[in-house]
C-alpha cells in the first residue's frame, strides 16, 4: 500500500515564534497557524471557521522564520503531519497532531516591483534530520542558494 503525507497551509501566526535548542544545538521553532475558511450555507447565510494548526522547523528555516515572522503575519508552509503522544506528570496519555515544516514561504511582506507583493520560499538545502525524527524523514537544514547576509525576501 502506497502512503503519502503532505500539508500546505496558508493563515496567519497567532503568536509570536517560539525558538529553543534541541541538546544537539539545532535551532527549532514553533508555530501557530490560523487557516481560515469562509463559505455560504442554504440559506445563504455565510459562515466561517477557523481552524488552528500547531507548527515545528529545524535548523536555519527555524531561525529564519523566528527573525522574520510575528504574530498575525500571513505564511504559506508546506510540510508533513506528525503525531506525537506521551503520558503527562499525572499519568494522563496526552497526544498532538503538528506539522513539521518542510518549506514556507512569506507571503504579502514586502512589495516588489510593480507594487506587486513578493514572496519567497525557503526550502530545501541539505536534509540532514534532527536528532528526535526519525533519520529517513528529511529536515532541511540551510537555504542552498539563498544564504549569505541578504535578507530572505
Amino acid at each position: 500500500m502506497a502512503n503519502y503525507n503532505k500539508v500546505i497551509l496558508l493563515g496567519n501566526l497567532t503568536r509570536d515564534p517560539q525558538l529553543s535548542y534541541l541538546p544537539s544545538q539545532t535551532p527549532v521553532v514553533e508555530i501557530g497557524l490560523a487557516v481560515n475558511r469562509t463559505w455560504k450555507d442554504k440559506d445563504g447565510s455565510k459562515k466561517e471557521e477557523t481552524c488552528f494548526v500547531d507548527c515545528k522547523a529545524f535548523g536555519k528555516q527555524a531561525e529564519i522564520m523566528n527573525q522574520y515572522l510575528s504574530k498575525g503575519r500571513p505564511v504559506l508552509i508546506e510540510g508533513r503531519l506528525n503525531y506525537s503522544a506521551w503520558e503527562d506528570k499525572d499519568g494522563n496519555k496526552r497526544s498532538k497532531l503538528r506539522v513539521i515544516v518542510e518549506s514556507f514561504q512569506f507571503v504579502g511582506g514586502g512589495q516588489g516591483q510593480g507594487g506587486q507583493p513578493r514572496q519567497q520560499q525557503v526550502s530545501a538545502g541539505d536534509r540532514v534530520p534532527p536528532p528526535d525524527m526519525p533519520s529517513d524523514e528529511p529536515v532541511y537544514e540551510d537555504l542552498g542558494s539563498g544564504g549569505g547576509d541578504e535578507i530572505p525576501f
